[in-house]
């Protein structure tokens, strides 16, 4: 009797063992499955479930850009080589802190923590003690902080203040952001044509432009500086749309002017066609969004550049109307470049509040993108980037 006790135990035992084992098989199995059905979506695929319609109805399929592929793994980031000849730049106010910390940390989080590029502050007034501290802790590069002087920030003497409050005034009623603000339009003015001249700046020959309160969803995967420099290119972005016609309406006229007189100044192979849908008869307002910049200082200081500037200067267009730092920059690059000089930053995640550029593919996974896929200005009606795109097909 206890001997068939036991062994019923025996057969009990055996049998839960058993279930036990195939259980785990099971389990086993399943996630050998899971891995390999997840290659896809690692390589930037979004998992079935997500194959749906784009949240935006004006956001279509994503299509390759003409960019180089960006070079090495991120263990190599820095690692071995010396710093490009690079900064950090940030035009700030001492009212800037909290945004001026947030994107301090991203950038640093994202790509300087492994390289130490110094950081370059800049303000029309003095920083105080508070900003000071708070942005050299947050950095193990070098940091320094210059005062703009008046000359290159204030309304110049010679405008017209009646005929600039005038135009001022046709903005507001026309209710064009910043349209009533003189300190926006020195800010223009100041990023067109005198920030690559401030001092600190001067043994620089590239920076990347950092603006307080902005987004870095994605990790860098390699310096973009170091790529500049070895693809010989001047410029870098992420955002490129319209401009805002009523806030330049002469513009265009004065760049045409500009062309007739200077034409040795266009280059071959240049980026019109961004520009222009006939040629340059008119002005399509596609330009690159300049509160994101990657780009090389020495082109702001050569000759045609600063022939433009001053050119764009003496029409008092900055202040008569609202010429932006990103119309005027964008027209530069791509008449005064070839076109194989500028380079479509896909792989770098940005957000300025309302727009946003969120890596695609391949890129969202590898760099660990916090974005949202689905919300990308690149392929939405509002975007430049297919014209972009087509001067390289």
């Amino acid at each position: 009797m206890v001997l068939g006790v036991l062994s019923r135990r025996r057969y009990v035992v055996v049998l839960v063992v058993l279930m036990s084992l195939f259980y785990f098989l099971k389990v086993a199995l399943h996630d050998d499955r899971r891995t390999v059905s997840g290659v896809s979506a690692a390589a930037g695929e979004p998992p079935k479930d997500e194959q749906t319609q784009p949240k935006d109805e004006q956001a279509v399929a994503v299509v390759p850009s003409p960019v180089v592929p960006p070079p090495g793994p991120p263990e190599h980031l820095c690692l071995g080589r010396p710093r490009a000849n690079a900064t950090l730049l940030m035009l700030a106010r001492n009212s800037d802190l909290a945004g001026a910390i947030s994107s301090v940390s991203q950038m640093e989080d994202k790509f300087n923590k492994h390289c130490n590029y110094p950081w370059i502050f800049l303000n029309e007034e003095p920083f105080t003690e508070d900003f000071r501290r708070e942005m050299t802790r947050l950095t193990n590069g070098t940091v320094s902080f210059g005062l703009v002087p008046k000359e290159h920030w204030f309304q110049p003497d010679w405008i017209d203040e009646d005929l600039a409050r005038a135009g001022r005034d046709k903005m507001v009623e026309q209710g064009i952001i910043y349209a009533g603000s003189v300190p926006y339009r020195n800010m223009c003015r100041f990023n067109s044509g005198f920030f690559f001249q401030q001092p600190l700046l001067q043994p620089y020959r590239y920076y990347w432009r950092v603006e307080p309160d902005v987004e870095y969803f994605c990790d860098m995967q390699y310096d973009p500086f170091h790529f500049m420099q070895e693809h010989d290119k001047i410029y870098g972005f992420t955002i490129s749309f319209y401009e805002w016609e009523p806030t330049i309406p002469t513009l265009w006229s004065s760049v045409k002017e500009f062309i007739t007189k200077y034409p040795h100044y266009i280059a071959e192979e240049n980026a019109m066609a961004y520009l222009s849908d006939d040629g340059g008869e008119t002005y399509n307002l596609c330009h690159f969004w300049s509160n994101f910049e990657i780009a090389d200082m020495d082109f702001w200081r050569g000759e045609a550049y600063q022939a433009f500037f001053d050119f764009l200067e003496s029409k008092g267009g900055f202040y008569y109307e609202r010429w932006g730092d990103a119309p005027v920059h964008s027209i530069a690059v791509a008449l005064f470049a070839p076109r194989h000089k500028l380079h479509f930053f896909t792989d770098v995640g940005y957000r300025h509040s309302p727009f946003q550029h969120c890596p695609q593919g391949d890129d969202w996974a590898r760099n660990k993108c916090s974005c949202d896929r689905m919300d990308t200005l690149d392929y939405r009606q509002q975007s430049c980037i297919p014209r972009f795109q087509r001067m390289f097909q």
